[in-house]
């Protein structure tokens, strides 16, 4: 805990090592997140329009709306639960560069707008989907970013 203080990790480099598996595995989640996601609704409009509103031609029935609450529900709390993490770890090692705050409110926001933004498509039309779309992979994108640069501040002193 001394590290959420003094921000030193010179002393301590179990600390640091412990950080860079969380990180690590924070990494590898929001990698798999992705390929899941593709897996379950898609990532392409075709596939996600499909996914959410069926195919009556190829007889494909629209998503359950108990099943997309799930997901929604599992989404907004893993999302945030990686992203503060990931956030509270870079705003430490980069407190004093002056984009930290601009992509931590941008990560959150991305966060948060991305399982909210699936359920507002479900509900309304196509133009969502393109919105959800760029917001989950700039979010994810952003987030595996923060996390590298994270991993390579931990690891190469």
């Amino acid at each position: 805990m001394k590290f959420l203080v003094s921000k030193d990790l010179a002393h301590s480099a179990l600390l640091g090592n412990l950080m860079a598996g969380v990180v690590s595995a924070l990494f590898f989640y929001l990698v798999l997140d992705i390929a899941l996601h593709a897996y379950v609704v898609g990532l392409d409009v075709t596939t996600l329009s499909t996914t959410l509103y069926g195919n009556i031609e190829e007889f494909v029935e629209p998503i359950l709306i108990d099943t997309l609450l799930l997901q929604v529900h599992i989404d907004l709390f893993m999302t945030l639960f990686s992203i503060m993490i990931v956030a509270s770890i870079y705003i430490r090692l980069y407190s004093t560069n002056v984009m930290t705050k601009w992509l931590v409110h941008l990560l959150f926001m991305l966060g948060l707008l991305s399982p909210i933004l699936l359920m507002v498509a479900y509900f309304t039309n196509v133009g969502f989907i393109y919105i959800w779309l760029v917001s989950f992979i700039l979010g994810h994108f952003l987030g595996i970013v923060m996390s590298l640069l994270i991993l390579k501040k931990l690891l190469f002193k």
